[in-house]
């Protein structure tokens, strides 16, 4: 894939530093006390004080969450999470809950007593629950605000007001959002807001946390000898090697202006000897599928479709859930040794199918997302180091070029473009984790939101999609998709000298004609195996707005330079510049 931009220096920002390392500390108590409501608050500052808005709703949802745990007793871990609030039954309201505006409105009475008439009768554990939940409910409805995620951060809004309904930031807040809804819908100032109209999707920070330890460093030795390793079963030809791309501009821009074109290391693959027009390149299997079609008659583990199954099929059911099915003995073995255990007979495979037409792409990425987090469970090993996507890089940006301006109308920067939704990047996911058995509180190390985010991230600009069929004709929705590690790492180029089919096993093989020019196919010895992840008979425009979702930015290939230069009247540009390490 094509990189992105390149990093800034280092400058250390002594208030952002002390915010990390109190992030840090906050995370360690976490885990040392998982159940503890207020410690989720007060990291959920600090998110946003350090400009994650999204990781802080995250944060904020775990609180309310057990806010919910506390107050009813019939809930799963309700001992855990009154037992951990009642370490500040001795001390003062803690720092997070010292908000002034916490207790106006709660009162229901109407004759101006007292704010907290209407608590009457609740035990101190469960009042300070309440109080929680409202500062949860500010939290919440102001980062999902900060988002984009307009729908979900009024539903919170109001859902605080229902508790708190004079609560002033509560309101002001509600305010904001109606406001930006209003610009958003393009309707007049005063005009009603219906919540369904609102946008739910946003965008956020797409970036190596600061605190993420397992990134690799992609260009070491050791790297590029186990990639090379695997490689060679798939791709006898081709080895991994660091390739200089050019960097994705931040937008649509002018580019006649570019007499030097920045570039950034990026791994590559390379052919160590030439490849014959049509001959295979590489072929790839990979388990890192998903499939948003209920009951479809796809092989779970592989994605490709199941033979047919009468008393001669090769398909293979698993023994403790008959509607899981394998296409043959292979994908069961592979699926029972790498993930199934974990997702055996639980429902999982519910879970975001057959979704409306506007929500496909992110059932997609949701459902490989849920099949990673199987693969680390039954693996016993965090999500960013399963195999299969440990070394793909997700088109990252620098944190200091993520900063933002924190007022309220600001808009997001242009670096921010890792698509975002409460729904699918908070809600859903801590579903299917409960579905799993698992425990969302004592495994925060691997289930942190931020962990999700930098596998969404991932996952874009790399997983491969295949429409289904209808009556023999595509119907244009993507139903099954897939990471293969090693197809992802042949770079994306609008002129490509490969073409690629996925049904099964990943094959990419040399064209037989090159796009531009149509000019004899085949791969030199020394060259690098150049992809493509979109469809490069589109115009220039329609292709850099693909890549710029996906990706992360516009396309800076040499097609789509020198038609952006004639179609704006520009020159050609050559390519050159600074090489930016990634890491």
């Amino acid at each position: 894939m094509e990189a992105s931009s390149p990093s800034l220096p280092d400058e250390k920002d002594p208030c952002q530093e002390h915010l990390l390392e109190r992030r840090q500390q906050l995370t360690d108590s976490l885990s040392a006390s998982p159940y503890d409501l207020i410690l989720y608050l007060e990291r959920a500052v600090v998110y946003s004080d350090l400009a994650y808005p999204d990781l802080a709703a995250g944060d904020a949802y775990r609180a309310l969450l057990l806010a919910d745990e506390v107050c009813d007793e019939s809930f799963e871990y309700h001992e855990q999470a009154l037992e951990a609030l009642k370490g500040y039954s001795m001390t003062p309201c803690p720092v997070v809950l010292d908000h002034g505006s916490l207790t106006e409105g709660i009162s229901h009475s109407t004759d101006g007593g007292d704010a907290m008439e209407g608590l009457k009768g609740v035990g101190p554990f469960q009042l300070l629950a309440h109080l929680a939940s409202i500062r949860a409910y500010q939290i919440l409805s102001l980062s999902l605000l900060l988002c984009g995620s307009l729908k979900s951060a009024l539903r919170f809004c109001e859902r605080g007001l229902a508790a708190a309904p004079n609560n002033r930031e509560l309101l002001e807040i509600k305010g904001y959002i109606e406001q930006v809804g209003r610009r958003r819908l393009r309707k007049e100032s005063d005009a009603p807001i219906d919540i369904n109209s609102l946008p739910d999707r946003g965008v956020v920070r797409r970036e190596v946390y600061p605190w993420n330890t397992h990134e690799p460093d992609r260009f070491s030795e050791e790297s590029l000898s186990y990639l090379n390793k695997q490689l060679s079963t798939m791709a006898p030809k081709c080895e991994v090697r660091v390739s200089r791309l050019p960097v994705l501009l931040e937008g649509e821009s002018n580019t006649d202006d570019y007499d030097v074109i920045p570039t950034c290391n990026q791994l590559g693959l390379f052919a160590k000897a030439d490849i014959a027009p049509g001959e295979t390149v590489l072929e790839e299997y990979s388990l890192l599928t998903a499939n948003n079609r209920h009951k479809e008659s796809t092989c779970d583990a592989c994605g490709t479709e199941l033979p047919p199954l009468d008393q001669n099929s090769k398909a293979v059911s698993c023994p403790e859930c008959y509607d899981t099915i394998f296409c043959d003995d292979f994908c069961f073995t592979k699926a029972q040794e790498q993930y199934h255990p974990a997702v055996c007979d639980t429902d999982v495979d519910s879970v975001a199918k057959d979704p409306d037409s506007k929500d496909v792409d992110q059932s997609l990425y949701l459902l490989l997302l849920a099949r990673l987090l199987a693969m680390s469970a039954h693996q016993e090993i965090h999500p960013l180091d399963v195999p299969s996507i440990k070394y793909i890089w997700g088109d990252f940006v620098s944190s200091e070029l993520n900063e933002i301006d924190r007022s309220i109308n600001a808009e997001p920067p242009p670096e921010w473009t890792l698509p975002f939704s409460f729904e699918y990047n908070i809600e859903i996911p801590l579903h299917i984790l409960e579905k799993m058995d698992m425990n969302i509180y004592e495994t925060l190390d691997k289930h942190d939101l931020w962990v999700f985010n930098t596998c969404y991230a991932k996952f874009r600009g790399t997983a491969s999609a295949r429409k289904n069929y209808q009556d023999g004709r595509r119907d244009g929705r993507p139903d099954v998709a897939a990471v293969h590690p090693f197809w992802c790492l042949a770079n994306h180029d609008c002129d490509p000298n490969v073409s690629w089919e996925w049904g099964g096993k990943m094959r990419l093989w040399a064209r037989e004609r090159k796009v531009v020019g149509n000019k004899e196919g085949g791969i030199r010895k020394g060259e690098e195996i150049l992809n493509h992840y979109c469809d490069v008979e589109l115009p220039v425009r329609e292709r850099r707005e693909w890549a710029r979702g996906s990706l992360g930015g516009w396309c800076m290939c040499e097609r789509c330079r020198e038609e952006a230069a004639v179609s704006g009247g520009g020159k050609e540009l050559e390519v050159d510049g600074v090489v930016e390490e990634k890491n």
